[in-house]
This record gives structure tokens, sequence and C-alpha cells, in this order.
């Protein structure tokens, strides 16, 4: 059978690639996915919904009550009301139906390098063409301001930004946030922000796109947030007029979130506080000892993230990111190649520090062991 080349031509991520090589006795410290359970009240209010008989179709933009919500909760960022508000089956489909709604065939789209894995793909899935722009290689990992506007054509519609980052973990700066939006207003780009480890920051406070709607689009979501990345459930900000077409967009995706899912989130909402208070700090914990422990292995080098729940250190082996990988992978560890990120992201790896201490001890364990042997 036919295969579209918009898909035949996009490369499998290298995150799952890693993934599917995990055997059953690995350290898998690859997959971003936290290992805490989800608030109390969002299972039981999911459970509740679905007993209640609320199964059915819901509204496109999802229900108001959660809207409303989301809007209340996360005006700590910006003046955002429902109505700038839209639920969707997961942060990673929101991104894509932004760049389906914005992105025409022939437009490029400037993507972090480091850069998630899916930016790319997305633009080039709408036809548009992905651009890698540098984030700076001193441990903040900001965006290159002047690399940025190097690579600004009169074909340039969009520029994603990830803030905290994944996978650098760097946390984007009010000043890099300045001259980013005065790039935007000055010369009509978008800027789509994935805000979605906006609530795990360790030094420092997030700065948002949400106040600078008039030239950004903000996704986010409550996979990471709330720990329910099988649940699949995000939302996108943006100003009211665009949030017709993203509406629109979404009908023809998915005609609507998850019905029971929703009333879950909604129900976890009024104590959310205390539940990510703590999360916070458990991975504060976690990503304190996986600094330690890689600055103590001879050749590697790690500042400690500021936010979401990545490492990726920089080593200084005569080996490819993926070959280190792989070699790492047989001896028991899972992580991810830094050029799995973009080719800025040669030379580095990613560990996640989603997982229970004794797991990155073990990691660490052998990854000091392989590191040794190279030296």
């Amino acid at each position: 059978m036919k295969i579209a080349r918009r898909i035949a031509d996009i490369p499998m991520s290298g995150i799952r690639k890693m993934f599917d090589l995990a055997g059953a006795d690995s350290v898998n410290l690859g997959l971003g996915e936290p290992d805490l359970d989800p608030p109390k009240e969002a299972i039981e209010g999911m459970a509740a919904a679905a007993a209640a008989g609320k199964n059915k179709y819901g509204p496109t933009a999802g229900i108001s009550e959660l809207r409303d919500a989301v809007a209340d909760y996360f005006s700590k960022y910006g003046p955002i009301t429902g109505s700038n508000v839209m639920i969707t089956p997961s942060g990673s489909t929101g991104l894509l139906e932004v760049t389906q709604s914005m992105v025409d065939p022939g437009d490029e789209v400037l993507v972090p390098s480091p850069g998630f894995v899916i930016y790319g793909p997305q633009a080039e899935l709408a036809g548009g063409k992905s651009v890698e722009y540098r984030l700076t290689d001193d441990g903040l990992f900001q965006p290159d301001i002047d690399d940025i506007q190097s690579k600004i054509t009169p074909r340039t519609s969009m520029i994603v930004v990830n803030t905290p980052s994944n996978p650098t973990g760097g946390v984007l700066t009010e000043e890099s946030k300045r001259a980013l939006c005065d790039i935007a207003r000055d010369r009509d780009i978008t800027i789509l922000s994935d805000e979605v480890y906006c609530e795990f920051i360790y030094e420092g406070r997030h700065v948002s796109f949400l106040d600078s709607l008039d030239c950004a689009v903000v996704a986010n979501g409550f996979s990471k947030m709330m720990a329910v990345t099988g649940w699949r459930m995000g939302f996108l900000c943006a100003e009211p007029e665009l949030m017709d077409t993203l509406i629109k967009m979404q009908y023809h995706v998915c005609a609507n979130p998850a019905t029971p899912s929703m009333y879950g989130i909604l129900a976890a909402f009024p104590n959310i506080g205390p539940y990510l208070d703590n999360a916070r700090e458990v991975y504060r914990r976690r990503r304190d000892l996986i600094t330690r422990r890689i600055n103590e292995i001879p050749g590697m080098s790690l500042t400690p993230p500021k936010g979401a729940f990545y490492a990726f250190p920089s080593y200084d082996a005569d080996i490819s990111s993926a070959d280190l990988a792989m070699e790492l992978a047989r001896e028991g560890l899972i992580c991810t190649p830094g050029s799995a990120f973009g080719s800025y992201g040669e030379g580095h790896l990613r560990f996640s520090y989603a997982a229970d201490e004794s797991k990155i001890e073990s990691g660490m364990d052998i990854l000091a062991k392989v590191m040794a042997g190279r030296r």
C-alpha cells in the first residue's frame, strides 16, 4: 500500500528507539514519565464522572468548568480567562493543532536545538520547513538570539520555544523572553511556547508567554503536572480570535477531548498546590543526586538543571552520543543520545530523573563504569 511521503520521510523518535531497547532488567532513565501517583482526587473524579454517565461527546474546546479552572490557576502567569483556553487530547496534540492551523506549505519554523523531538516533524507534517536554532552551550541553554536573527527569512512564520526545556532542563530568562517577543512583534512571527513543565522549577521562576498572547500561543498540559501521562490531557492558550480557528482544527482532529478525564483533572485542581509542592521537592532531591553523581565522573559535566526533570550532561569521550547511548544500553542503562534532540545536542546524553533514587544510583554506577573504561 502507498505511504504518504509526509510521514514516510519523518524519522522515528530517538527517545522511542531507546525505550524499545529496554530489557526487563535495564535501568530506564530514558523516558520522561513521572513515577509519582496522580492526585487521588483526579482518579476519584474521573471514576465518579464515568460512573455518573459522563461518557458522551463533550464540547470541542473542553468543558467550560475546566477551561475556567485552568484560566484561574494559570492566570498567575498572565491575564487569561476561559475564552483563552482550549482543552486538548495531550500537549503533543495541541502543538500539532497549532502548526496545522498556522503553518502553510513552504513556511519556515525555527525550532530549538537541542529541543524536543516533535517540533521539527510537526512543522514538516504541516508542509513547512524546520530550521534549527542554537541554544547556548553554557549550562543555561538560552535561545541564542543572534543565531535566531541570522536564520530568519521572509518565509519564517513561527519560532518554537520550550521552557523549562526538554531535554536540557533550561529555564527561559526574562531577558531572553523580551528579545523573542521583540523579534516576533517586529517581524510578524508567531511564538509557539511549550510550557508543559512550568510547575517544576527549582531555581528562579517560570517566565511565561501567557502575558504576551498578542504574539504567542502557549501549549501546556496535565500529563506531567499531575502524573497522568496515559490520560493524554493538555491545553492551549491563545487570543479568542485565534482560538476559534484552533477549535475548528480540533474538531477535525478528535471532535473533543475525553470527557471523564476532564472531570478528573477538574476535581484535582482545588488541592493541587500541596501535591505540586511535594512533587517539586521529590524531583529537586533527585536533581541534586544525579547532578552530584554525574559531576563525580571524570570527563562528564552537568550544570544543575533549573527545571523539568532531565539532566543533559556533556562528555569529552571521542564517541558519538548515539554510539555511547547504545554502549550504555548494552550494559543495562537506557538513556537518550543528545543527537536525538538536534544537531546541537551532540556531545550530550539525556537522563530523566523522574525515577526513584535507587534507579538513579544504579544507573549512575553503570555510567561511571562505562566512562571509566573509555579513559
